[in-house]
């Protein structure tokens, strides 16, 4: 009689706890947990246009980036005040023409797009579209005296192996307009440092014609330090990192609302963190957006590599589990900048990141690894092309 209680007891008890664990993986099924996209907005890659559709997932999904038309425009404007500043002999053969060739890195890329946009708006080529090609002659002022501006050449840089943002396609490039343009060329100007590094490669590269890059890579203010590049932009890649991560903690500690996007970005959080630099979030896109920053040999040495921000320090915050992918295992800024960021803040916030690489081409590459979701608490989704989010979506129904 006393083991048919115990074992009615035994059953009652596990079956209480059986209906206990439902609830709570009730509670915690993928599609209801937090979802960042980073770096690589959810759009439309020919329009621009946010995918609301995706970015309205659930309540607890948000996008971490970099102000893209900001950056585009500090670019512009870093260029400009360089020629400003120059002598007039910086038009190589005297013909009163400032001949530029531009490397872009990925025609459906958000970020590209708006750089692209922002140095044809400074240099008075904009006409009306980033396509390779479509610009009109413009106007800059050099040394004191207007000198119209021509853009020989774009091209989208796209590797053989069909990913984008390629250096090598662009020392090939480089060479090509060398050989082609001689002293046309008056300088070079680049969508990201990764490409404006693999011009200074080409063989024939013009000594001293001024070039400009983009994200302020190491060996980027490095080749400035030297001389060799003229200038970057910093889209301040710990803000970034640390915003994707500060974002995630906040949802999985369960704030809501304005808290998700405020706690140690502007103001500290629970555990006394705050990011230092300035972050703007963009309700209509569900957006928390970086702010840029023009770097040139004045200000260099203020973005040498191994500066974290002091802001984020260690936390008792409860340990959980988060699925991040990257688009390019090869992305220059992703692999040398960004994803050391997200090792050194993670272990800080108690995040512990499980990270997959995809190869910058296929979606597969990342999907196929977007796997084993029940294991993971929150998910940062850094997709291959700008219209695939809801392939991720689709797999966290389930």
């Amino acid at each position: 009689m006393k083991k048919t209680i115990a074992a009615a007891v035994f059953s009652a008890v596990i079956g209480i706890a059986f209906i206990g664990c439902s609830k709570q993986a009730a509670k915690v099924q993928n599609k209801d947990k937090p979802l960042v996209f980073y770096n690589r907005q959810p759009s439309d890659p020919t329009t621009g246009e946010i995918d609301m559709a995706v970015m309205n997932w659930n309540p607890q999904t948000y996008y971490v980036g970099v102000d893209s038309l900001d950056g585009g425009s500090v670019q512009g404007r870093l260029i400009t005040d360089y020629l400003a500043a120059s002598p007039v002999s910086v038009d190589r053969n005297g013909d009163g023409v400032i001949g530029y060739v531009l490397c872009i890195g990925d025609m459906g890329h958000n970020n590209s797009t708006a750089r692209t946009e922002g140095i044809r708006k400074a240099l008075g080529t904009w006409n009306g579209s980033t396509d390779p090609g479509v610009s009109k002659e413009g106007s800059v002022q050099v040394g004191g005296r207007m000198m119209r501006v021509i853009e020989l050449e774009s091209r989208a840089m796209t590797g053989t192996d069909g990913s984008t943002w390629n250096a090598n396609a662009a020392t090939d490039a480089m060479s090509g307009w060398a050989t082609r343009f001689g002293t046309q060329i008056d300088m070079v100007v680049s969508n990201n440092d990764g490409m404006a590094m693999g011009c200074l490669q080409a063989s024939n590269y013009p000594s001293g014609v001024p070039i400009f890059g983009y994200d302020a890579n190491a060996d980027a203010i490095e080749a400035i330090g030297a001389g060799r590049l003229s200038g970057t932009v910093s889209q301040n890649t710990d803000a970034q990192a640390a915003g994707t991560l500060q974002v995630l903690r906040n949802l999985l500690d369960g704030l809501s609302g304005s808290d998700v996007y405020t706690k140690g970005i502007s103001e500290a959080d629970q555990y006394g963190n705050k990011i230092t630099p300035l972050m703007e979030y963009i309700s209509d896109a569900r957006a928390l957006l970086a702010k840029n920053s023009g770097v040139n040999i004045v200000n260099c040495q203020q973005y040498t590599a191994g500066q974290r921000d002091a802001g984020i320090r260690q936390t008792n915050a409860p340990a959980k589990k988060v699925l991040l992918t990257v688009f390019n295992s090869g992305d220059n800024w992703l692999s040398s900048a960004y994803v050391p960021a997200l090792r050194y803040y993670a272990p800080l916030m108690n995040l512990d990141l499980t990270i997959v690489q995809g190869d910058g081409q296929n979606e597969s590459s990342c999907l196929d690894k977007f796997t084993n979701l029940n294991n993971y608490d929150a998910y940062a989704i850094n997709v291959v092309k700008t219209n695939s989010g809801r392939d991720y979506t689709d797999k966290l129904k389930y």
